[in-house]
């Protein structure tokens, strides 16, 4: 007998139905690629991690794991010299980022922060039917002096920022942190790539109660397939949003995995030191071949040739295998944004890119 159904439209709430969703850069399912399009590192988690992974995947998975992450967060507060109650730790920083929008923003509420940068923001304040309020990053990428007197309920800077790599400084950090009406949010997921590990935020969270800084596993410690964060803030913040989280947010393999990244710091740092020489390498050669690059602190560099739409350089890089991040959007149709990868890999992708140069 053949079952029959009723359908019933379902009735998203409208903003919903009318916000954009966030889209990620591709990930093909068959390989094949060289892959230089969603700034994951080239190179391995550390040996402790897979040992540690390992030894995990045992009968204890039929077990929740900690909802509070403990462990993960009082090793975090020890390396990065804080206190425990100050970390919150979340799958990726994607899910802070969601943490922090419940938290904060209501309905009409402004949310403030430059533009060109990571869209999941623009995402996240539809869901919450905030008001964002972009500002545009002037032609250097440098922070636009309109960014300190806005009135927002959230304020967010990302930095290094993406999709062009630029740093600002600490002390521009610090005057937006007392000039902000509101929460201020430094997404930090590239921070390690700067040189000398950059300005980061971490030390002015000590004395500013409404600054929130983000850091992720998937960078820099080669987990981007773990989905581990963290949230440094004040405890008050961190108590706030420990009640919108989900119960159980992390998996008990994704914090064995971070505990692992964490007891093995000299792993990650050498990686580091590898990508940021591979991508001096890659930002020379590029203007060799004619392109502007912004001075990146990132794993990853965005370069332009003004008034050039580079769709068809991203579609002829991709049918030769290669894919690099085109976003297609206003004001970005003459950049690429090219995630740094192992030497061989840009020693390819710089072939590539030359050839396809010659013929266009």
């Amino acid at each position: 007998m053949q079952l029959q159904f009723h359908l019933v439209p379902a009735v998203l709430r409208k903003n919903i139905a009318a916000i954009e969703g966030y889209s990620p850069g591709e990930q093909p399912q068959n390989g094949g690629f060289i892959k230089l399009n969603t700034n994951e590192n080239p190179y391995p988690p550390s040996p402790r991690v897979l040992a540690a992974l390992r030894k995990a995947a045992d009968r204890s998975l039929r077990l929740y794991p900690d909802p509070l992450a403990e462990k993960l967060r009082s090793l975090a507060a020890i390396t990065y010299g804080i206190g425990p109650e100050n970390v919150l730790a979340g799958n990726g920083s994607d899910e802070l980022l969601s943490i922090l929008a419940r938290c904060f923003v209501c309905k009409g509420d402004q949310v403030v922060y430059p533009v060109p940068t990571y869209t999941l923001y623009d995402t996240l304040i539809g869901i919450q039917e905030g008001e964002k309020v972009t500002i545009s990053y002037p032609v250097d990428f440098s922070l636009p002096e309109g960014l300190y007197s806005q009135a927002g309920a959230m304020t967010i800077l990302c930095n290094p920022n993406s999709p062009s790599g630029t740093l600002a400084s600490l002390e521009q950090i610090e005057r937006l942190a007392q000039c902000v009406s509101g929460v201020l949010v430094v997404d930090e997921a590239y921070i390690d790539f700067a040189d000398g590990f950059g300005n980061s935020a971490l030390p002015l969270v000590k004395r500013y109660s409404n600054l929130v800084v983000l850091r992720s596993f998937s960078k820099s410690f080669s987990l981007a397939g773990m989905r581990i964060g963290l949230a440094f803030a004040a405890e008050e913040l961190i108590n706030g949003m420990i009640k919108v989280k989900d119960s159980y947010n992390l998996s008990r393999l994704s914090l064995v995995s971070a505990l692992a990244a964490l007891q093995d710091l000299p792993w990650m740092i050498r990686n580091v030191g590898k990508i940021q020489k591979t991508r001096k390498r890659l930002t020379r050669m590029l203007k060799k071949i004619g392109f502007s690059v912004y001075p990146s602190q990132a794993n990853f560099v965005m370069v332009r040739r003004r008034g050039d739409n580079l769709s068809g350089l991203y579609q002829e890089l991709r049918r030769r295998g290669i894919l690099v991040r085109y976003f297609g959007v206003r004001g970005l149709e003459d950049a690429l944004r090219i995630t740094v990868g192992t030497p061989q890999e840009i020693k390819t992708l710089l072939s590539e890119m030359a050839a396809v140069l010659e013929v266009t």
